[in-house]
């Protein structure tokens, strides 16, 4: 996947329709100090831009590979376009979280687009790994070297709510434990 090229299209393109979107997923880990390979890009959108976004994507060839009441999946039969993935946010949490998202640089630099925060990742993070056990050890790395590398900076009272809705409140704990030195 072309992420340079399909970056330029989505910031450009999105910014001249004004749609509200936020970096999620592996270009958000590295963001906030975690680089991470990943396959495609994530956003999280307001559900509200979900039809601009819809004919945006499909304007550029994108197909839509999977459409639920909370994500949307483009797919490019040009492996350069590769897959886009769309967290729709459309409840309290999403819709603080695009809130909160800050401009920061990406791609050494090349491009500049709002992130979601440290503690934002980390909640998508522990509901992503909730609804999908399979991810569970993965999201637990991400979420301890996010809290490793951005400890002193943290919003430990939002990531003890994000735990506590899904009531993982020992998994906080765990990880805390192991990071307390990191002060």
């Amino acid at each position: 996947m072309d992420f340079d090229k399909v970056f330029k299209f989505i910031l450009t393109d999105f910014s001249s329709h004004q749609i509200n979107f936020a970096l999620i997923g592996g270009f958000a880990l590295a963001s906030w100090g975690y680089p991470r390979s990943t396959l495609d890009i994530d956003f999280l959108l307001d559900k509200d831009d979900l039809p601009k976004v819809k004919s945006q994507m499909t304007a550029l060839g994108y197909d839509i590979a999977h459409e639920s009441e909370e994500v949307i999946t483009f797919q490019s039969k040009l492996t350069p376009l590769g897959r886009v993935d769309f967290l729709l946010a459309h409840r309290h949490y999403t819709k603080g979280m695009l809130a909160r998202a800050k401009e920061q640089s990406i791609l050494d630099e090349r491009h500049k687009i709002k992130v979601v925060t440290a503690e934002d990742l980390i909640g998508l993070k522990v509901q992503a790994s909730s609804n999908d056990p399979h991810r569970y050890h993965q999201d637990m790395a991400d979420i301890e070297a996010i809290i490793r590398e951005n400890y002193t900076s943290l919003d430990f009272k939002l990531i003890k709510e994000y735990f506590a809705i899904f009531k993982r409140e020992k998994d906080l704990e765990a990880i805390l434990e192991k990071t307390k030195n990191v002060k």
